[in-house]
């Protein structure tokens, strides 16, 4: 069967969108079409585009400063696994397992949102940061903590 999940309803809120002006209309979207109806709410799992090897990128942000904390992959069963406990779980791809953030740092990641792009291709999963802050393996709170300084 079919797995459906309501991102309202788990989170028991009203999703106001990644972005303050969100509530508009894109160039090609007709009068009356917005962020809002089909497009929100309830999903299959199984329709977000998965690479060849069943993966999906997972951007992990602060809910509440929109600070990027990292980037690791999900398959189906993380994903599910990330909805049912609130707190991310990823897949390993050097490892080949499933991880919980924090299962061995103490610095969980509870899950407060969660969205997906317009090509269905990638997640952006809002958190709270717990323990220490820190979300990188090399104790920085963000991975992207090193610049390219020749832009």
């Amino acid at each position: 069967g079919s797995f459906y999940i309501s991102l309202q309803g788990l989170f028991n809120q009203r999703s106001k969108g990644v972005f303050k002006k969100e509530r508009g209309k894109g160039k090609n979207m007709k009068k009356g079409q917005g962020t809002r109806g089909k497009e929100q709410g309830k999903i299959k799992i199984r329709d977000l585009k998965y690479d060849i090897n069943g993966l999906i990128p997972a951007i992990v942000q602060d809910y509440k400063t929109g600070e990027v904390l990292m980037l690791a992959y999900m398959n189906k069963d993380s994903f599910r696994r990330t909805m049912k406990i609130k707190k991310t779980c990823f897949w390993s791809r050097s490892r080949q397992k499933y991880w919980i953030k924090g299962e061995t740092s103490g610095n969980f990641q509870v899950v407060k949102a969660v969205y997906y792009d317009c090509d269905m291709d990638t997640l952006l999963i809002k958190v709270k940061q717990l323990g220490n802050g820190v979300a990188c393996h090399t104790g920085n709170r963000s991975c992207f903590y090193r610049k390219i300084k020749t832009v």
